[in-house]
C-alpha cells in the first residue's frame, strides 16, 4: 500500500431521506472524517432533488479540500430502486424522483464512479466491512426504528435477489391475522416491533382505565404523545407496563429471528437503530429463547450484537457501496 495514497484517498457517502440529505468523507478504514447535512427538496422536481444532493457533496469536499482525493461516491436512497443501474424508481417519500438515473447523473457531474442502494443494504455492508460484522462471512443486519429494514451480506456482497428487491425482512409476516402493515400485508414484523408499533401498544394498554403508568406523565397526560422513546424511559424507571410492552416486543422479535436463522443461518445478527438500542439489554433474552422458535440446534452459537454505526450508518453505508473503488486506489 502506498502510504501517501492511503492518507489522501477517500470516498463520499451520501444518505438521502425524505426531509434531509447528509454527506460524509470516509477513509479506507471506514472512519467518517467529516460530514454535513442539508434539507432534501422532495417535492419540487427531479432537478431540485439532484441539486440538494449536489450541495452536500460540494460542501463536504470543499470543507476538507478533498476534491482531488475522491475516488468514488456511494448513495443510500429510499427504494424501490434498481441498484444494478443506479436508478431510483418510485420511493413514496421522494416524489421528485420517478425512474431517475441518480448514479449516472452524479457520476456525470463529478467524473467518478457512483453506486446507489437502499439504506439497510448499504448499512449491512458497512457493518460487514468496518463495523460489528467485521471478520464474519455471512451477515444479517436489521435497523429498527420508525420501520424495520434489513440487509443480507454473503461473502462480502449484498444479496439483492433477481431484480434487486430482496432483503425486505421487515415485511416478513409472523401473524397473518395481525395488524396491517404500511406495506399492506398483515402481521409484518415492522407492524409488530417498530417504534410506532411499540407506541401503539402502549397507548392501547393505557386506554384501559384500570391501568396506571408513568408513561402518561412523561407524555404530558396525552395518550397521543406517547412514543417508543417514552416507553423506553418508563421501562428504565421501573414502570411495569412499559416493561411488559418491551418484553412483548422481544417475544415477537425472537419468533422473527428464529425464522431468519432457519432460512439464512448467518454467522452474526447485527441490530441497529433506535429501537434496537433501547432493546439491547434484552439481547441475551432473545438468545436464550431462540431454540423455542428455531429448528437449528446450533442457533445459540450465532451472536446477536449491536451495530457499530449509529446515526451516521447511511453515510458509512454509502461509502461502503464504493469501497472497492477506494481499495483499488490503495493498491496502485
Amino acid at each position: 500500500m502506498n502510504p501517501s495514497v492511503s492518507q489522501n484517498a477517500f470516498v463520499i457517502g451520501v444518505d438521502v431521506g425524505g426531509t434531509k440529505v447528509a454527506a460524509g468523507l470516509v477513509d479506507y478504514k471506514g472512519a467518517i472524517q467529516s460530514h454535513v447535512k442539508g434539507p432534501m427538496v422532495a417535492n419540487a422536481g427531479a432537478a431540485a432533488g439532484l441539486e440538494a444532493v449536489k450541495t452536500v457533496i460540494d460542501q463536504v469536499s470543499s470543507a476538507t479540500h478533498a476534491h482531488d482525493s475522491i475516488r468514488a461516491i456511494g448513495i443510500c436512497s429510499p427504494g424501490p430502486l434498481d441498484p444494478a443501474k443506479g436508478i431510483v424508481i418510485n420511493p413514496p417519500n421522494l416524489p421528485c424522483w420517478r425512474n431517475f438515473p441518480l448514479a449516472s447523473e452524479i457520476s456525470r457531474i463529478y467524473g467518478v464512479p457512483v453506486k446507489v442502494d437502499n439504506d439497510a443494504n448499504a448499512a449491512a455492508l458497512a457493518e460487514t466491512l468496518w463495523g460489528a460484522g467485521r471478520g464474519y462471512r455471512n451477515v444479517f443486519y436489521t435497523c429498527m426504528g420508525t420501520g424495520i429494514g434489513t440487509g443480507i451480506v454473503f461473502d462480502g456482497c449484498i444479496y439483492h435477489g433477481r431484480t434487486g428487491a430482496a432483503g425486505e425482512g421487515g415485511h416478513m409476516s409472523i401473524d397473518y391475522r395481525g395488524p396491517r402493515c404500511g406495506c399492506g400485508k398483515l402481521g409484518c414484523i415492522e407492524a409488530l416491533a417498530s417504534g410506532p408499533a411499540i407506541a401503539r401498544r402502549a397507548r392501547e394498554a393505557l386506554s384501559k382505565p384500570e391501568e396506571h403508568s408513568t408513561m402518561l406523565e412523561l407524555a404530558g397526560g396525552s395518550l397521543e404523545n406517547i412514543n417508543s422513546h417514552i416507553v423506553g424511559r418508563a421501562h428504565a424507571a421501573g414502570d411495569p407496563i412499559a416493561t411488559r410492552i418491551l418484553r412483548e416486543t422481544v417475544d415477537v422479535l425472537t419468533v422473527w429471528l428464529g425464522n431468519i436463522v432457519d432460512l439464512l443461518e448467518p454467522d452474526v445478527i447485527i441490530m441497529g437503530g433506535g429501537v434496537a438500542s433501547m432493546l439491547q439489554p434484552f439481547f441475551s433474552s432473545i438468545q436464550e429463547k431462540l431454540p423455542q422458535h428455531c429448528i437449528n440446534s446450533r442457533c445459540q452459537e450465532i451472536p446477536i450484537v449491536s451495530a457499530f454505526y449509529g446515526e451516521d450508518s447511511g453515510i458509512a453505508g454509502g461509502a461502503a457501496l464504493s469501497s472497492q473503488r477506494l481499495a483499488a486506489s490503495l493498491r496502485m
